[in-house]
């Protein structure tokens, strides 16, 4: 089982975490991420596109000019998708582009996910947010102390004053445990985390 070192806010070792082993320290499986991740980007689209076409657009009711003796080529709408103006041709137009994944897709990816985290040693464990207000400058000064890159911070609490002290940090993104996803945690480099969160995930995937 992976052993990981808990700090505190000011960054001093504060004891040790024993991981799961069915949660953190699982084989790692890149199709299941990637499938996940794309879907997830597929969803985020709206698929609000759209243009109109020859059929739409307005004007086009008279034939330009006549089709003979003019030295010029036949045409027979303004609406012409060559034309100025004219309608778009083979252009976007609303659908749907959601993509439905399995749930075990879905769970392997995520325990897929946080194994690499835990093995690339970029999972830190944190005993509390000591923040009884915001303060983005004791924030970045914790960020610092842990060397974290590009943090995903993932809380499970009231993180009101965690959320308002980190929002003008470059790089670094604060989300709940329950709005966890592959997206997030392969799209950061550092994991920070509390022992409780821990412990919501380790109850929601342990087998």
């Amino acid at each position: 089982m992976p052993v990981i070192k808990i700090v505190d806010f000011n960054g001093q070792d504060a004891g040790e975490i024993t991981l799961s082993d069915a949660v953190f320290s699982v084989p790692l499986h890149v199709p299941a991420m990637h499938q996940v991740v794309v879907a997830h980007l597929a969803n985020c689209r709206q698929g609000t596109h759209s243009v109109k076409t020859r059929g739409e657009v307005s004007g086009g009711g008279k034939k330009p000019w006549k089709q003979k003796h003019t030295g010029r080529a036949r045409q027979g709408s303004t609406r012409s998708p060559i034309w100025i103006h004219g309608g778009v041709a083979h252009g976007p137009h609303p659908r749907d582009y959601h993509q439905k994944v399995n749930k075990k897709v879905r769970r392997l990816a995520m325990l897929s996910a946080l194994s690499m985290k835990v093995r690339e040693e970029m999972f830190t464990v944190v005993k509390g947010f000591d923040l009884d207000k915001p303060s983005t400058k004791a924030m970045k000064n914790f960020m610092n102390t842990i060397n974290a890159q590009k943090a995903l911070v993932i809380y499970h609490a009231d993180g009101n004053n965690l959320v308002r002290s980190a929002r003008n940090i470059p790089g670094t993104r604060v989300i709940n445990v329950a709005s966890i996803n592959v997206y997030d945690l392969l799209n950061s480099e550092t994991l920070v985390v509390t022992p409780e969160v821990v412990a919501r995930l380790e109850e929601a995937y342990a087998k």
